[in-house]
């Protein structure tokens, strides 16, 4: 069925009329339709393949899709949670394609995918996936295509084979994998044959014009607005973050290239704008970036604004936000603790929080929320308590400001430096302890799941054999309760639960994405790791984290 959400969409590119022979392609978002298209990487992805007339594309979401084609050829999907693998299998079975690669034959189109997830750790996922795309789409998607057509006649086999010579393109099933034992860890990690390359490395897009929406809608989830990426990576480096270590190198989008062109053409078809980015307000040009949101032909814009570095709230950043309708601003400080922002190189003092509060309110917002994280490697009691501490001050320092920390637990993540640490079992029971001393102090404070962050922990760090896991709790529903039942049943088939998510890994073990690239080599992660360490305080011999 055709749904009329379509109807209220307005494009901000014109799609080609497709060729008579173009490639029939299904794109797929594993959620809903407001969620989806509320997805920049997804809409960019779509409109680049609807721009091209060798390809005939159809949307399909969980509850809507376009005109489907009889017998597509490319079936895609664009991943950014975790929890949506779950939609994707229900969506495969919609279409009558069995949810395993392996069981697929001539008849089936090749399933890929892309997007954060499969870029960070493609392999708890690998089995459902012909083709998995590792990095930016700029580049990777036409060379994809492109491959594509070479061989778009030839058998499934000769196509998988010709598509894992394109860089950036893994070819799961083309890749052995061997355990040191059924529920052992990874002994290696090789190609299947000698054509096959034995490591595929994630692809970058270098350039300096970056995504901006390709279409504007009120039934998105972020009603009518017009994203803008300013900045893609963070030059911050924080030890534990994916969308920094993942993305580098730190990449601006020019402002007189691409960024202002792109908020006229954005801003003739809505009156909200948000900037996108992990670390936004360190473009090189923010200042220039903001006066010219700030000029009084754009009185009427609504603007909101990605996560921005503590030390660039300025009284003029919280004045024009506070014009421009927004209310609160988002910094992410992690703790309180100096110490613990040293392990994790958090570049940043509490002096500067305090002042980032004090220009919030000076500046007109009404609200400031802080993210903070308990669990990371080498926390202590005595580091909450200076989070609590901390806390207090910038409340005393910006009475009236309305603060709100949420708080998250650690979760390892691959390509970091921090990818050998587990989960902290402590980390529940410390979240419980913020929540009871902020609390009182009427701040409020939104602890993260610490269930969510035990199965995040568990796909994040997660090898091929948890594909049998993942059938298995889709049919017992995505709660902690429903893994735990399904390693149960799988007992001495593959690891616990315990070796995934709490187990600290040895820095000599074969990981599950060793044969996949990302921007840095193990040695730099490994000297990363080796300098967060040395500021750990001297923990007696047995505590001590295993190398």
């Amino acid at each position: 069925m055709t749904s009329s959400v379509f109807d209220s969409e307005r494009l901000l590119f014109t799609p080609a009329n497709p060729n008579t022979d173009a490639i029939p392609l299904i794109f797929a978002f594993p959620n809903e339709y407001s969620v989806g298209i509320t997805s920049l990487g997804y809409q960019v992805v779509w409109a680049t393949l609807a721009m091209r007339d060798d390809v005939q594309v159809s949307r399909l979401f969980t509850h809507t899709h376009e005109q489907l084609p009889r017998q597509p050829e490319l079936l895609g999907f664009s991943m950014s949670w975790e929890l949506d693998y779950v939609n994707i299998l229900n969506l495969l079975e919609s279409l009558s394609i069995p949810i395993r690669a392996d069981f697929r034959n001539e008849r089936h189109p090749l399933v890929f995918g892309g997007g954060p997830v499969l870029t960070a750790n493609p392999e708890p996922f690998a089995e459902f996936f012909d083709v998995i795309l590792l990095g930016d789409g700029e580049d990777l998607l036409g060379n994809f295509i492109e491959a594509y057509k070479e061989v778009r006649n030839a058998s499934r086999e000769t196509q998988l084979k010709r598509l894992a010579q394109v860089p950036g393109i893994y070819i799961p099933s083309l890749y052995a994998v061997e355990y040191l034992a059924k529920d052992g860890a990874v002994k290696s990690i090789n190609p299947i044959s000698a054509e096959i390359p034995p490591v595929v490395q994630k692809q970058t897009y270098r350039g300096n014009t970056l995504s901006a929406s390709t279409v504007v809608t009120e039934k998105a989830a972020w009603e009518n607005i017009y994203m803008v990426e300013v900045v893609r990576s963070c030059p911050e480096m924080c030890r534990f973050c994916l969308a920094s270590y993942l993305t580098l190198p730190f990449r601006t989008a020019s402002l007189e290239g691409s960024l202002i062109p792109a908020i006229e053409r954005g801003l003739k078809v809505t009156n909200r704008l948000g900037l996108l980015g992990a670390s936004v307000t360190q473009h090189p040009e923010f200042t220039e970036l903001l006066d010219y949101i700030s000029q009084p032909k754009y009185d009427d814009v609504r603007l909101s604004i990605a996560s921005v570095r503590t030390n660039t709230v300025t009284v003029q950043l919280a004045k024009t936000l506070a014009q421009r309708d927004t209310r609160s601003l988002t910094i992410a400080i992690e703790s309180g603790s100096e110490k613990l922002r040293r392990i994790i190189n958090k570049k940043l003092h509490n002096d500067e929080i305090i002042q980032a509060a004090v220009n919030t309110k000076a500046g007109g917002l009404t609200n400031l929320k802080l993210y903070g994280m308990v669990g990371v490697p080498g926390e202590e009691p005595e580091d909450l308590e200076q989070t609590v501490a901390m806390m207090g001050s910038v409340r005393k320092a910006a009475p009236g400001l309305r603060l709100t920390l949420g708080c998250s637990t650690f979760v390892p993540k691959a390509h970091t430096p921090f990818q050998w640490f587990g989960v902290d079992r402590q980390a529940e029971k410390r979240l419980q302890l913020l929540q009871k001393q902020l609390k009182p102090q009427g701040m409020e404070f939104r602890p993260e799941s610490y269930n969510w962050s035990i199965i995040q922990a568990l796909l994040s760090r997660g090898d091929r054999r948890l594909s049998q896991l993942l059938e298995l709790t889709r049919d017992f529903g995505d709660s902690l309760g429903s893994y735990k039942r399904a390693f149960k049943q799988l007992k001495g088939r593959i690891p616990d639960l315990d070796f995934y998510v709490h187990a600290e890994w040895s820095t000599e073990q074969v990981l599950p994405w060793s044969h996949l690239q990302g921007p840095l080599p193990q040695s730099t992660l490994l000297k990363h790791l080796a300098e967060a360490k040395s500021h750990f305080r001297a923990l007696p011999k047995q505590l001590q984290p295993l190398n």
